[in-house]
């Protein structure tokens, strides 16, 4: 956000106190203005539309639902709106689900009030806040998640090949003359695809490449 326009945002918490306390910590500051409040995620999707936040600080846990669902939730009516998750754990499942969601940022509740204002501040401005741990581990999940969707995508072009030849049964020689490669680097290549499969014999790596070709078919 550009200028001198005041930063509007929404709180979301089940706990009055801690509504309160980030209200006030929030109020304090030049720029930024509290427009609401809820303490469910059933009055939080029914007040914040209306109101249209530039920012909804939400708690990921909440009495009626989880915050992860509110977030995908408003994130859908109201694409503008960055949503900055605040919980008390440190919950890799729950960072995923929000960063998925839309989540512009994910905080701990221990965070200084000074840090909260600037992380505020940060997401309005439309850049995300995640710390470098949990962005890595973030990164290491997508990774895997997609390695499971599609485990032929951790395979080099030649690996690929290598698991077409298996399948259709030619031996590690065979393999060699066909692809111009010495049997050594055959038996490298098809030790890494199994690795890879996360398969331990060579008959499951036929038999999973015989089935791709019959689906590609």
């Amino acid at each position: 956000m550009g200028g001198d326009r005041t930063i509007r945002v929404f709180l979301v918490d089940d706990h009055e106190i801690v509504r309160r306390g980030v209200g006030s910590l929030l109020d304090e500051e030049d720029g930024i203005e509290v427009v609401g409040e809820a303490g469910t995620a059933a009055q939080a999707l029914a007040r914040v539309p209306a109101l249209a936040p530039d920012v909804v600080v939400l708690d990921v846990r909440l009495p009626d639902g989880d915050g992860v669902t509110v977030c995908r939730e408003i994130r859908s009516l109201l694409p503008d709106t960055r949503m900055l998750m605040l919980t008390s754990y440190s919950d890799d499942e729950a960072l995923y689900g929000a960063v998925m969601a839309g989540a512009s940022g994910y905080i701990l509740k221990q965070i200084h009030g000074t840090d909260l204002v600037g992380a505020v501040r940060t997401v309005a401005d439309g850049r995300s806040l995640l710390d470098p741990e949990s962005t890595a581990r973030m990164l290491k999940r997508l990774r895997e998640e997609a390695v499971r969707k599609d485990p032929l995508s951790e395979l080099t072009e030649q690996e690929r090949r290598v698991l077409e030849l298996i399948g259709e049964g030619l031996t590690n020689r065979e393999i060699g003359a066909r692809m111009y490669l010495a049997e050594k680097t055959v038996k490298n290549y098809v030790s890494r695809v199994l690795a890879k499969l996360g398969m331990a014999r060579r008959t499951q790596a036929a038999a999973y490449a015989v089935r791709l070709s019959m689906d590609q078919g």
